[in-house]
């Protein structure tokens, strides 16, 4: 249960029970998580998606074994957890992924993580306001942040220019791509809130897109009810019912010959394609569509801003940066596709259509012998 309320400012100190499940992956230990239950994970800076999928998950509490705000950026995932009502125990060490047993009985007193009665490991609790503190500070710091970031996008450029001069070895994708719109999705930021409008808009229905699954963002088409045509990534994070569901399969290569999501697809006996690039899944995406001849790249969940590619925390992200700047004259994020593609009927456009109607009508009537000797025999029964 949580006790977070505005007239009960001593909730902090009311005892939190429950399940503990730990993992130091958080997108590996949410898809395990039920309702009720502690996450204890060892996260440093927790990301907004991170903090969304927690959210989802149902946990009562999250215990952070890293500093959730480290004030490296402005990081919103832990406040997103703390506004939720979810108790977070901050920064109690990286010694509780070893003492804590995953599916043990927990209790988050105050400050303290006790189990069987002793307590194994201490923190600090945090709240909205200490949170917005550490962001505080951190906003105070972000120009350092994005000076390293510029830096290594640079050296990025310099050591892999080959991802925005050359063309990629491109496997043989069974998938029609010439001319057409590509939806990229990926279980990034708003990605639901952007796959409903874009259906509530009419743009899938009417546009048809072929629907590209970046991992996880396979599930989320399934989802909504929409089968992705192909699937592309490390297929960590994706499930066998996405692998399954007919799609074409491919696989995210490393220049170094590895192939994280091979081994996955071996044993599953399921066919697929490798494509051999660096920079992250969400690019490669990007760059098969591209040089697949797409017609429009409409991207969902995708990084598009600064403290977005600061959120992943890992120089790669820089690829994300500069792959965007080479598909950028047909690429679109959902947002602003939901916002311009508005399919409905104007009253204006449906009382010109009724005009138009009753002329044609009526040209019809004036250069037709046999209707007009109908009308004229209609209208003297009246007389």
């Amino acid at each position: 249960m949580l006790f977070r309320r505005e007239d009960a400012p001593d909730a902090v100190d009311l005892p939190i029970f429950g399940t503990a499940r730990v993992d130091r992956r958080t997108k590996d230990l949410v898809k395990r998580l039920v309702p009720g239950e502690i996450a204890v994970i060892d996260h440093a800076d927790i990301d907004r998606v991170a903090a969304e999928t927690l959210v989802e998950s149902g946990v009562v509490a999250v215990v952070n074994a890293a500093a959730s705000v480290t004030g490296r950026y402005p990081n919103l995932g832990p406040l997103l957890i703390v506004n939720a009502g979810i108790a977070l125990l901050d920064g109690v060490g990286s010694k509780v992924m070893e003492l804590v047993d995953d599916g043990a009985e927990v209790t988050i007193l105050g400050n303290d993580l006790v189990v069987d009665g002793a307590t194994c490991a201490s923190g600090e609790r945090q709240d909205a306001d200490s949170i917005e503190v550490s962001l505080d500070v951190a906003r105070q710091r972000v120009n350092r942040e994005l000076e390293k970031f510029a830096a290594n996008t640079l050296e990025y450029l310099r050591k892999e220019k080959h991802l925005l001069v050359d063309d990629l070895d491109l496997p043989d994708v069974p998938v029609e791509f010439q001319n057409r719109h590509v939806l990229v999705v990926v279980r990034g930021h708003d990605y639901k809130d952007d796959l409903r409008v874009l259906q509530r808009s009419g743009y899938l229905a009417e546009m048809q897109p072929l629907l590209v699954g970046v991992d996880g963002g396979a599930d989320a088409l399934l989802e909504m009810g929409r089968k992705p045509d192909v699937v592309i990534g490390d297929m960590d994070s994706v499930s066998e019912e996405a692998l399954r569901c007919g799609a074409a399969l491919v696989v995210h290569a490393y220049r170094d010959g590895t192939a994280p999501g091979a081994q996955r697809l071996d044993d599953l006996g399921l066919r697929y394609q490798l494509l051999v690039a660096t920079g992250t899944s969400e690019d490669v995406a990007m760059l098969l569509a591209e040089n697949k001849g797409a017609e429009l790249i409409v991207a969902v969940g995708t990084h598009n801003s600064m403290v977005e590619f600061l959120d992943k925390g890992r120089a790669g992200m820089a690829s994300t940066f500069l792959v965007r700047m080479k598909v950028g004259p047909i690429l679109v994020d959902a947002k602003g596709v939901s916002r311009l593609y508005q399919h409905r009927v104007r009253k204006r456009d449906l009382t010109m259509l009724v005009v138009a109607a009753f002329i044609a009508l009526l040209v019809i009537v004036l250069v037709s012998e046999p209707l007009r000797l109908f009308v004229r025999g209609f209208l003297l029964q009246f007389k």
